[in-house]
């Protein structure tokens, strides 16, 4: 849908906008006054602040007839406000089609409605300076309405007393936004000023003598005051209502928020709220008792969502996402009590339930991204929730330590904290940091404590796609993922069996939140012709544009699903470790090479975001399979992605380690000491077609890892008819998870020089009818030194491998060969149907370490089933001594392994017939307890639709 659209009028309300002009005027009043002067303080004087609101005015009123449809004005209805012919002037020529816009200033002191349109002209309010709801009136906003401000002096009060009923619809949200955003012009945090709704709830800030209670909220003018005794008060409501670019820092701890919560009450309805890229908090509350659901809060620059002063409100369903590409944030979570008096009463105790945090890697000296942050003797309740975010993110759970003790630690030891079904699954190392004295001592282990609660869990992979969605082999959507337990603490929550936010089938942001469907006023059609760093060219199916992409990506840049996108000879994201850059990649974007001499290569520090999902997966393809021509191995390049983890070709001196991969040209570089580094995300990537081989031992994969650190997202990927290798690891630490390797040529998958990570599902077919493979396996450490370290030794679970007949005399489909000193943790195996041996470790000269490391026990395969007709080669000396008898390691050696005749007994297709227990991860942060050996079962077949050639 083009956005630019969403309030298109025909050309037949030329006539009508005729009329409205002629209209007869009234002398009526307007039931708001004057401008009210805002006289803030802050610092201990009065600050004035310019605002760039346009004043020119027209009729204080319309009359409209009545349109009968409750959206469209009424009989004699007067548009509240002063019509502004330079601001309607000005929007209606952005917009393209006719505005009315009416300033909205000073009090409201009687019962107002504003109409989203009258007679077929679509009306928007400017707010100018203050806009305040006073005690005993209400505001009503109809759905589809659009309020804006031009600076941050333009704000929305609701005092205690006043109602406002801003009830939107999924489909017509009513918008708080900047004019900026209205005109179609550049968007940024603080470009106007917010929401303030006050109300007459207790906070232990009011006094204690009895005496009426009236506290000056932070960030509007002198007389905007809350508080009292009434828990249950109702302020009105707001449903489906975006809030976005508000924000405005008076002065430091003295701003606006983008809805300010100031002794809200329980009555008041809130849900479905989003506040988006705001300046300073995204939702903050003062002690009461206001309680949201379905809440979005996107892009704030500092905390997502902030209480104090004894709130004691619910929330649940809120998704919590920090801006994309480092973009300026700090806590999801800030939780306070109070500063001086930490366990002054009412004392802050929300509770919470299922809310999805995603952190991102903004890090500066001042503030970082991070997660939780409970503090200043708050308590609380949080349950369902799960806290993610790249390696960069900061703690993402902290307790407030203190001098010799802390009223919030005092909280979790004794039960007023408490979280239940919760997953920290950050990727930094840091899901916790203790609270700690003065004095450097531990006040409370955190990891600890949160592990002591069973139901809690620590997770590397919670399968979330970029929006946040988990996919259907989440374990935030598995049967026993989350149970109901925040409907025991109160009725108002919803009954859910699931962590997060979103239950992977329904996604309530849709339609009506910005990023994801909705929340827009204007915004630029969608992109027509090329982005800003590639060229158009010929399209190569004949229909679709296509864009040329050549030489270094030094400035981020967005691939978009709408055009296809040819390499034009070695593509590099970023220079090594200088002029970085992201590559961002849409899902169901198509990429394309034209001959070997076409890849991509990620440089050191650059990123590649390739975030496909099942129905629009990523494609790197050949121009062939664009061109819908006979399509085979080795048509283009490949991918490579550079890194900084470790590797055993690095300096042993300790010099900078810069390695020269193989098959790319001079200067693509890898390795280095930082074994969680992250160069970004692969979802749902398919790379067919590619693989090239430069010279013997030369070659493009089709994906090459070298130096890739477990910081980087890899799930969901298939490279499909490669000439050399599916995928090579050349050391690193790089984690994977639903891989697909069918119809390559030479290994699916190849590790070497101490790649240490981890996998999981991996499915491995070689070529129909017999074409040409070598093994499933090629596992080295280093040829030279076998035992150099570090010393190769990933960990691999769940994998099939399907050989075929392929044999000649220099090679054959063959099963795994574990060689050059690696070793490898294997279980959950089912090998099958290769014309070669099925399991064989290297032997030597008159040793081997690598037979050596697995008679040790350091080398270890489990649970699992070979059904091959060699299913095991004996590792041998150069004189034919046995060095290691493979079949009885195998089989007598290790556990739960066992043999099968063929390929019928333990696999129907590619699923797993065969019963073998699976191996029991319990306590492993990345692996899965599998109910099943081998990569797919029946029952879950997470290859479907997204993989090719499996059918």
């Amino acid at each position: 849908m083009q956005l630019n659209k969403l309030f298109k009028v025909s050309a037949t309300n030329t006539a009508i906008n005729t009329a409205i002009a002629s209209a007869k005027k009234t002398a009526k009043h307007t039931t708001l006054v004057g401008a009210l002067a805002l006289g803030l303080t802050a610092c201990g004087g009065d600050i004035n602040l310019s605002s760039d609101v346009d004043n020119s005015v027209g009729d204080t009123v319309i009359n409209n007839p009545d349109t009968g449809t409750g959206n469209g004005g009424g009989s004699d209805v007067e548009l509240p406000g002063k019509s502004s012919t330079a601001l309607s002037n000005e929007v209606s020529a952005a917009l393209g089609f006719d505005v009315q816009v009416q300033i909205m200033d000073g009090q409201i002191t009687e019962n107002i409605t504003l109409t989203a349109s009258a007679d077929g002209k679509k009306v928007m309010y400017a707010i100018s300076g203050a806009l305040e709801v006073m005690a005993g009136a209400t505001l009503t906003i109809e759905p589809n309405s659009v309020l804006f401000g031009q600076s941050g002096n333009d704000y929305l009060v609701v005092h205690r007393d006043a109602k406002i009923m801003a009830e939107g619809s999924k489909t017509k949200p009513i918008i708080f936004t900047s004019v900026q955003d209205v005109k179609g012009e550049a968007t940024s945090a603080g470009q106007w000023g917010g929401m303030v709704i006050l109300g007459n709830a207790p906070s232990n800030k009011c006094p204690t003598d009895g005496s009426a209670c009236a506290l000056q909220v932070e960030g509007v003018a002198e007389g905007a005051v809350f508080g009292g005794t009434d828990w249950d008060d109702n302020s009105g409501a707001l449903k489906y209502v975006v809030v976005k670019y508000a924000g405005y820092e008076i002065a430091p701890d003295n701003e606006l928020n983008g809805i300010t919560f100031g002794g809200v009450g329980s009555q008041t309805m809130l849900d479905y709220i989003q506040v988006h890229s705001n300046a300073d908090d995204g939702v903050e509350f003062f002690g009461g008792a206001a309680s949201i659901k379905h809440l979005v809060l996107t892009a704030n620059q500092d905390d997502s969502v902030d209480w104090d002063n004894g709130y004691r409100g619910m929330l649940q369903h809120v998704y919590i996402e920090h801006a994309k590409n480092a973009g300026e944030a700090n806590r999801a979570i800030e939780a306070d009590n109070d500063g001086s008096s930490p366990a002054k009463e009412p004392q802050s105790n929300p509770t919470i339930s299922n809310m999805t945090i995603i952190g991102n890697n903004f890090d500066t000296p001042d503030k970082a991204s991070e997660g939780i942050y409970l503090r200043e003797g708050t308590a609380a309740k949080i349950f369902n929730t799960v806290v993610t975010g790249p390696s960069e993110m900061g703690e993402c759970l902290e307790f407030e330590g203190g001098d010799t003790s802390s009223v919030t630690v005092d909280n979790a030891t004794s039960g007023k904290i408490v979280m239940q079904n919760v997953v920290m699954a950050c990727n930094n190392g840091e899901n916790f940091k203790n609270a700690k004295a003065a004095d450097g001592s531990v006040l409370l282990d955190l990891a600890t404590w949160f592990s002591d609660e069973t139901s809690n869990s620590v997770s590397n992979s919670v399968l979330i796609d970029e929006a946040g969605v988990p996919d259907s082999n989440s374990p935030l959507i598995a049967a026993d993922a989350g149970q109901n337990v925040a409907n025991t603490q109160d009725a108002w929550f919803d009954s859910v069996d699931y962590v997060g936010a979103l239950d992977g089938s329904n996604d309530w942001r849709d339609g009506w939140a910005f990023g994801f469907g909705g929340g827009v006023v204007t915004a630029a059609a969608e992109s027509e012709g090329c982005p800003t760093g590639t060229t158009s060219i010929t399209p190569a199916d004949g229909v679709t544009t296509t864009c040329q992409i050549s030489g270094r990506i030094v400035e981020n840049i967005t691939l978009t699903a709408n055009n296809l996108y040819a390499l034009n000879g070695p593509v590099f994201v970023g220079d090594d470790k200088a002029s970085s850059a992201t590559l961002t990649i849409e899902a169901g974007t198509t990429i394309f090479g034209r001959s070997g001499g076409d890849y991509l290569v990620v440089s050191r520090d650059s990123k590649i975001e390739a975030n496909g999902s099942a129905s629009a997966p990523i494609t790197f393809t050949s121009s062939e399979d664009i061109s819908g021509l006979e399509t085979s191995a080795g048509q283009w390049g490949g991918i490579v992605i550079l890194g900084n983890a470790k590797s055993n070709k690095c300096p042993s001196d300790g010099s900078d380690c810069a390695l020269q991969v193989e098959g790319v040209e001079e200067g693509a570089v890898f390795g280095g000491t930082d074994d969680t580094d992250s160069s970004g995300t692969l979802r749902y990537v398919v790379v067919k077609h590619a693989g090239y081989e430069i010279a013997p031992d030369n070659e493009l994969n089709g994906i090459t890892f070298g130096g890739v650190g477990s910081g980087t997202k890899v799930e969901y990927i298939q490279v499909h008819e490669n000439a050399d290798d599916g995928v090579e690891f050349f050391g690193g630490t790089v984690n994977l998870k639903y891989v697909v390797l069918t119809g390559n040529k030479d290994d699916s998958v190849d590790w070497d020089n101490g790649y240490r990570g981890n996998m999981q599902y991996v499915l491995v077919k070689h070529a129909d009818n017999d074409g040409e493979a070598n093994r499933a396996i090629e596992a080295d450490n280093d040829g030279s030194s076998p035992a150099k370290e570090p010393q190769s030794n990933p960990t691999i679970a769940n994998m099939t491998i399907i050989g075929n007949g392929f044999d000649t005399a220099d090679k054959d489909s063959e099963g795994i060969y574990l060689r050059e000193g690696t070793k490898a943790q294997l279980h959950n195996f089912v090998v099958t149907n290769a014309a070669g041996e099925c399991f064989e470790i290297e032997g030597g000269d008159t040793s081997s370490v690598t037979a050596s490391q697995a008679l040790a026990g350091e080398t270890v395969i489990s649970n699992s089933v070979f059904a091959c007709s060699e299913n095991f080669k004996d590792a041998k000396a150069t004189d034919g001594t046995v060095l290691l008898n493979a079949q009885d390691w195998v089989l007598n050696q290790n556990t739960a392994n066992s043999t099968a005749t063929g390929m019928s007994d333990v696999l129907e297709g590619i699923f797993t017939l065969d019963t073998t227990t699976a191996k029991d991860f319990s306590g492993n942060a990345f692996f899965d307890n599998a109910s099943h050996i081998g990569a797919v079962s029946k029952s879950n077949d997470w290859t479907a639709n997204w993989t090719v050639g499996l059918k």
